[in-house]
């Protein structure tokens, strides 16, 4: 059943750490290697957020592009912005499609030795909602323990490509490893549910404070304005994050704003944060626990 109501007009006034009135979540989303492709067995090459608008290769045949335009990602976009965000020492959350990580050793090897928290992004970056309950089951599980093996610990939470299937939710409960999803966009703060007698914490993604906005017609063209953007967009919820909390989002592509000509709207963005007391830039990881301790689930569950 759809909850049109969430916390309404009597939204939580409890504080972030510090007193913080809006916790911001950079996540790093690491697909690359786990898109649909023919090595992959999957009959065509992938066709989302790379730079161009249609695929231009035959369904059937390789798009040596599109390959090329992930492997930009995990060969080069990756590391310039783990570089990034361990030069500032800002915390991050990263999103890793199990088999990606199998894919590039190295990569799993430096999230292994950093301390960014992970998310089962899918063992594959595939859609979710194609798939059978059974296979889906077996994908949910799969992916936590690749994840733990390439990393050498657990994902803490859960967020499928793009939108769960109507079976997701109930499976990750089932599997019982992860501690929260993220396959929600309607609220701006974490909330509470009830699957089937189990509590289960669902702390919400975006897709509008994301770098996909500089591909495909998203509206957003340039660095200048997506640095814009997220200021913008932060510095709305810090003012309403004097009465109540809230949370930004904001999701990151290697193979997108892993360019140099993009990157530079992060570090804007970075800028603008830098020596504020308003802001808790956490890890989710850290979001869903502070969640846990100040608003715990109410009434019994099983």
């Amino acid at each position: 059943m759809r909850d049109f109501v969430g916390y309404a007009d009597q939204p939580p006034t409890i504080r972030w750490p510090n007193n913080a009135g809006v916790a911001v979540n950079f996540v790093l989303n690491y697909e690359e290697g786990s898109e649909y492709s023919i090595a992959n067995g999957d009959g065509r090459s992938e066709t989302a957020l790379i730079e161009v608008n249609a695929a231009r290769v035959p369904v059937g045949s390789r798009d040596l592009a599109s390959e090329s335009m992930y492997e930009y990602g995990s060969r080069v976009g990756f590391w310039r912005l783990a570089r990034l965000f361990q030069d500032r020492g800002i915390p991050l959350t990263i999103f890793a499609a199990a088999l990606a990580l199998e894919q590039n050793p190295e990569v799993a090897k430096a999230i292994a030795a950093s301390d960014w928290d992970v998310v089962a992004h899918g063992y594959r970056w595939v859609e979710h909602y194609h798939l059978d309950e059974a296979t889906e089951r077996e994908h949910i599980a799969k992916a936590y323990s690749s994840i733990e093996k390439s990393v050498g610990r657990p994902p803490q939470g859960w967020y499928c490509r793009y939108s769960p299937s109507e079976n997701t939710r109930r499976l990750l409960v089932e599997h019982g490893g992860y501690g929260y999803d993220s396959d929600a966009y309607n609220d701006e703060i974490p909330y509470w549910l009830d699957v089937d007698g189990t509590h289960h914490l669902v702390v919400p993604y975006s897709l509008v404070t994301n770098d996909a906005k500089l591909l495909g017609g998203g509206g957003i063209e340039n660095a200048a304005d997506y640095a814009q953007f997220l200021i913008d967009s932060f510095d709305v919820l810090a003012s309403e994050g004097r009465s109540t909390p809230r949370m930004m989002s904001v999701g990151l592509h290697p193979r997108v704003i892993g360019h140099p000509g993009r990157i530079a709207g992060l570090m804007k963005f970075l800028d603008h944060l830098a020596g504020r007391d308003d802001v808790w830039v956490a890890r989710r990881s850290d979001i869903a626990d502070h969640w846990r301790m100040v608003m715990p689930a109410k009434g019994v569950a099983a």
